[in-house]
């Protein structure tokens, strides 16, 4: 088979919430970042391009799951450097109990995850329950606090309400600059650089030095990530016993793409997909530390003429192996 990406550029994954986290609206902004639409579809709305059943445009809420493929190269590289460039094979899923069963299946074929809080309600029953679901397929997860422009958010509590109701393995990676009507721009507690969102929909990535006002903040979390992630790593791990502090941005984020893809860590990053902020972050997120289809394990089969259990090779000359997750008949098609 003749790729235009190779596998190790391939991202397959999906986005969950509970029902009004964002999970659509972020899409949406996945779609217009990535070139895939022109213009940003909203919910309230009624035009957005994954909710395209006309029950879905009417209520404001996904009800099955939605596939689609787009392209992305990270901001932090050259406009003329492709050598990052991805394909992403994205699946936005329902968040309403109603249809949880879709998120499911959905997860099975997926191999990795953006999960979506609400900034004011932090993790919501669905929340739960799509961990649950990702923790019984192993997905590794990427966290997004989502919303952090509304009346009542809090990143810290949004944060804490992960670690008592989730997992103790989430780190937070970035922190938002001001909250409500002030939010204005997030810190990379990696690159310990701050990124605002300019031009049309947000769509300029402008990097400036961290406000002083969030400096002690940002230098100290920072330790307490750069504490976390090299707990994954033993080498790492020795030399910060002996005394190193500082690592390179590359090494950290060496270290943090494997402990995500063994589920050792979760990161948390921080935004608020409706006012165009902190998405592209994310997509970078997705290039650099969510896994390609090279990264998980082979998928396995019964031989159908033997029985035999046996194990595919995942690559573009190997037998094809499919699993079919999702059918849909419609009359018109």
């Amino acid at each position: 088979m003749k790729r235009d990406y190779p596998l190790s550029k391939v991202r397959n994954f999906g986005i969950i919430a509970h029902i009004d986290a964002g999970k659509t609206t972020t899409s949406e902004r996945v779609l217009f970042y990535t070139g895939e639409s022109h213009k940003i579809g909203e919910v309230h709305d009624g035009e957005t391009v994954m909710d395209w059943m006309e029950q879905e445009r009417e209520r404001g809420i996904t009800i099955a799951s939605a596939a689609t493929t787009a392209f992305w190269s990270p901001t932090y590289m050259p406009a003329n450097d492709t050598s990052k460039k991805c394909q992403f094979n994205l699946i936005d899923t329902p968040g309403h109990i109603d249809f949880t069963i879709e998120v499911k299946r959905s997860l099975r074929v997926l191999d990795g995850a953006v999960v979506v809080f609400d900034g004011v309600a932090g993790v919501e029953p669905q929340s739960e329950t799509n961990w649950r679901y990702a923790d019984e397929g192993n997905v590794p997860r990427l966290c997004f606090i989502n919303k952090l422009d509304r009346t009542g958010a809090s990143f810290e509590k949004s944060y804490e309400s992960i670690l008592a109701r989730l997992t103790k393995k989430a780190v937070r990676v970035q922190l938002p600059v001001g909250l409500e009507d002030k939010f204005e721009a997030v810190t990379d507690l990696i690159k310990m650089k701050a990124y605002k969102f300019e031009g049309d929909k947000g769509k300029t990535v402008v990097e400036m030095e961290i406000p002083a006002e969030y400096k002690d903040e940002a230098e100290l979390l920072r330790t307490e990530m750069v504490e976390k992630i090299v707990e994954t790593d033993e080498a790492l791990m020795a030399e910060y016993l002996e005394g190193k502090t500082e690592f390179s941005v590359d090494e950290l984020k060496d270290t943090l793409r494997k402990a995500v893809i063994k589920n050792e860590i979760f990161p948390v990053f921080c935004g608020t997909a409706l006012k165009n902020k902190g998405v592209q972050l994310v997509l970078d997120a997705v290039v650099d530390y969510l896994p390609s289809p090279l990264d998980i394990p082979k998928p396995k089969g019964l031989d159908p003429n033997t029985g035999e259990a046996i194990e595919r090779e995942v690559s573009d000359e190997a037998p094809l192996s499919a699993l079919a997750f999702k059918l849909q008949s419609d009359p018109y098609v």
